[in-house]
């Protein structure tokens, strides 16, 4: 099945090659499937949103982002630095636009972060001496900065990532400020602290590596603890950033299943996929500064060729192919982006590298990815529970 999906995504590429630009995406976007229509009923599509959208001023993403999705993430403006950078002192015009957006284009909006140790501003945990505060300084600043962010959007934003990247891959907790001054109480005060400043917003926890079978364990026994407490934790966030060889599909798979059986919604949040080797597998450290080294972690530059078009396609198919399998446990697919041009991953782990992570390119078109998605949606309609 897997070989026969593999090569109609290579006849697909060659059919539609008329009708695309030099770097093998569509020239048509009226003839392209909306995503947030293809996905309807099952899981909102959703898109984060960087400042030069919400400002207006990216006029040309934001057209894209109103055909194709239906729910918003902030990718940096409601981190606390941008937030509260200095103690008192909230900055909320880009969050307020943010929400506007959202609002005027009926989307579902989804705030981001409300406490997570990296962004963090350092003041959070330190004296006017420089000396670390204690857990009960840290519980009220805490206290304000959640319910004056949360409280300011008070029936508007829908939900919330509550607590961002708090275990580590064996299940262990984090050793970050908030935990090394609170313990894991630090968690059980911000779902607290949340659901006190708008008891109707949906609650989430977000982590990276979910498929990893001992982060998988520690996160099960974090939303244990929550839910014993009686604390309101309404879903877990499984962000996406995946490459062509990991995460594996089955372990992927178990983290949904795992996670839907605590009785929340399962997100699929900060959706990429990579195409790029990764560092650690290219070279020793001492050739990792010469110019045949940077070319060989930057290798398409100029769009990636075909064989590896197909494969990015292939390898999104199979993900979503998951996703529409688990449809009832999944509330929420997001893409950390909307377009190549824009993506964190051009700059991570190594600057200036040319990625290709995203469904649109930096041509603002779709990738056959997007009408590969229409078939494969249009097949599970035709033949359920194949």
């Amino acid at each position: 099945m897997k070989t026969a999906l593999f090569v109609v995504v290579l006849s697909l590429t060659v059919c539609w090659g008329e009708a695309q630009t030099e770097s093998g995406r569509s020239a048509s976007a009226e003839t392209d499937p909306q995503l947030k229509e293809l996905f309807a009923g099952k899981f909102y599509v959703g898109a984060a949103m960087n400042r030069r959208q919400i400002t207006g001023e990216d006029a040309q993403t934001i057209d894209l982002l109103q055909r194709h999705f239906n729910s918003i993430t902030p990718e940096n403006v409601m981190k606390s630095e941008r937030i509260q950078p200095r103690e008192g002192e909230f900055s909320f015009d880009l969050a307020d636009a943010f929400v506007a957006f959202g609002e005027k284009n009926g989307l579902h909006i989804v705030g981001h972060t409300l406490i997570w140790h990296s962004q963090a501003p350092d003041w959070f945990f330190t004296d006017s001496q420089g000396r670390e505060v204690s857990a009960r300084v840290l519980k009220q600043r805490m206290e304000t900065h959640i319910k004056t962010l949360v409280g300011r959007y008070k029936g508007r934003v829908h939900g919330w990532d509550v607590v961002n990247e708090a275990i580590l891959d064996d299940g262990s907790y984090r050793k970050s400020k908030f935990y090394q001054i609170l313990g894991e109480e630090f968690i059980h005060l911000a779902f607290q602290f949340a659901h006190e400043a708008d008891p109707e917003a949906a609650l989430y926890y977000n982590d990276y590596s979910m498929a990893n079978p001992g982060k998988r364990k520690g996160v099960i026994a974090m939303v244990r603890a929550l839910q014993e407490k009686g604390l309101r934790i309404d879903g877990i966030g499984m962000q996406g950033h995946i490459g062509m060889r990991y995460p594996s599909l089955e372990e992927f798979e178990k983290s949904i299943v795992s996670f839907a059986d605590l009785g929340v919604t399962v997100m699929i949040t900060e959706l990429d996929l990579t195409v790029l080797p990764s560092p650690g597998n290219q070279a020793g450290a001492e050739i990792s500064d010469t110019k045949a080294y940077r070319d060989a972690l930057n290798p398409y530059t100029d769009g990636l060729p075909e064989e590896v078009s197909a494969a990015f396609t292939q390898r999104y198919l199979d993900f979503f192919r998951l996703f529409l399998k688990h449809a009832d446990k999944i509330s929420r697919v997001t893409t950390w982006g909307v377009t190549d041009r824009q993506s964190w991953k051009n700059n991570w782990p190594v600057r200036g590298r040319t990625d290709y992570p995203l469904l649109f390119g930096r041509d603002q078109l779709p990738k056959p990815i997007v009408h590969a998605l229409r078939k494969l949606v249009t097949e599970a309609e035709v033949r359920p529970g194949r």
